[in-house]
């Protein structure tokens, strides 16, 4: 490899290192300040809120390595640029492959580790921290739940209970369960208590009624003498294991999957969609680099009009992943987004590899550039006479006239 091939592999990867690691130290914080309340309100551990903490990381970095990886190409290109190092470069005859080579070896690399950690390191941790949940969740109803407050067991599931009573009764239920759609349930029980058994926890409800109310309002009443609501998909107390779901199933159990798993009988399709996503989404790496590529990886004079190679990368790449997101979540209700999820990056690298080849600039359309700029000189006009009338407000009154 050339020295000049190594001085640019060195300067993305550094740029790669920080950006992956501020991104990361960003959205990581979001996901830990979002889970805060399983000390809080399960009366767990620090030691488990730091392994929560840990758990949660795993599937945050093949989400971001892609967004770091176009920061940093866009970045040294945009650099080189700006000291004339492009220029340089092609005036001593260097081909662009000095240029484009060792961001690709960085984007393969950084898209066979996205691969590998979604594809083992992801699911591992999704189950580690189902049991951890779970576990939190049996602690959180059988002793921590606070008597006269609601307290969420699950998404779209809240329990509250009036009193303790003595034998570990409890008295006053209330739960509130929307996770159907377009279906709530709210059952409501003067006693109960919770029963441990093999596969799990179990709220038995004594002396109540259920009220049921579908899609289109209409609201019917149940009476019971003795109901059991099912905890066994919270809960891990009793030798159960907790209710895995597609993200957080192994790739291979993708592959094949259990024709008796509960959940893959509810709902087969969302398997499907996972497996397509988890084959398609270490593409976005290499598609990210490859933008970057195509937007900043030719010579380009000052003058010209132009929005940030950063601005204009981050903006196809935000289209871009928004699209895969969007076709990820549609593929568990239809097939068809399943092959969108593919051609999605392959299309891309396809015109991004157009783009590189025939040594044209990837750009957004210049009226998007103009309308921006118009609106951000409008910003800062406002910004600039409000400042001038808060100068006016702060002077004192003997100093006017």
């Amino acid at each position: 490899m050339r020295v000049i091939e190594l001085y640019i592999m060195r300067r993305t990867f550094a740029l790669f290192a920080a950006a992956l690691i501020w991104v990361l130290a960003l959205v990581w914080t979001t996901q830990v300040l979002n889970r805060i309340d399983l000390v809080t309100d399960g009366g767990q551990s620090a030691g488990t809120f730091f392994m929560v903490a840990a758990l949660v990381l795993p599937p945050v970095i093949p989400i971001v390595i892609p967004f770091a990886l176009g920061i940093a190409v866009a970045q040294t290109l945009a650099t080189m640029n700006s000291d004339s190092e492009l220029v340089v470069i092609g005036a001593a005859g260097s081909p662009r492959s000095a240029v484009i080579r060792p961001i690709l070896l960085i984007a393969i690399a950084a898209s066979i580790a996205s691969f590998a950690i979604n594809n083992s390191l992801e699911p591992y941790s999704r189950q580690k921290f189902r049991t951890v949940l779970s576990n939190a969740n049996a602690n959180l109803i059988t002793t921590v739940l606070q008597e006269g407050s609601f307290q969420k067991v699950g998404d779209g599931l809240f329990v509250q209970i009036s009193e303790r009573l003595p034998n570990g009764q409890l008295g006053g239920i209330f739960v509130a369960d929307s996770r159907e759609e377009n279906t709530k349930l709210i059952y409501h029980a003067r006693s109960g208590t919770t029963v441990e058994r093999e596969g799990g926890s179990i709220l038995v409800m004594q002396d109540g009624m259920v009220q049921r109310q579908s899609a289109n309002g209409d609201v019917s009443t149940i009476r019971f003498d003795s109901y059991a609501f099912d905890l066994s998909e919270f809960t891990s107390s009793g030798g159960g294991k907790p209710t895995l779901y597609p993200k957080d199933r192994s790739l291979a159990f993708l592959l094949n999957p259990d024709p008796d798993d509960a959940i893959y009988k509810k709902w087969p399709q969302t398997f499907r969609a996972e497996l397509h996503m988890r084959f398609s989404e270490w593409l976005y790496p290499l598609v990210f680099a490859l933008i970057g590529l195509a937007v900043a990886g030719d010579a380009r004079s000052f003058r010209e009009a132009r929005l940030h190679p950063i601005v204009t990368t981050m903006t196809i790449a935000l289209l871009l992943r928004w699209v895969g997101f969007y076709s990820g979540s549609e593929a568990e209700k239809s097939g068809f987004f399943s092959v969108v999820l593919y051609a999605a990056p392959i299309l891309m690298i396809g015109l991004c590899v157009v783009f590189i080849a025939t040594n044209r600039v990837m750009e957004l359309p210049t009226h998007w550039v103009e309308r921006l700029g118009a609106r951000t000189q409008k910003l800062t006009e406002m910004i600039t006479r409000l400042r001038i009338r808060l100068a006016k407000l702060r002077q004192p009154a003997g100093g006017r006239g």
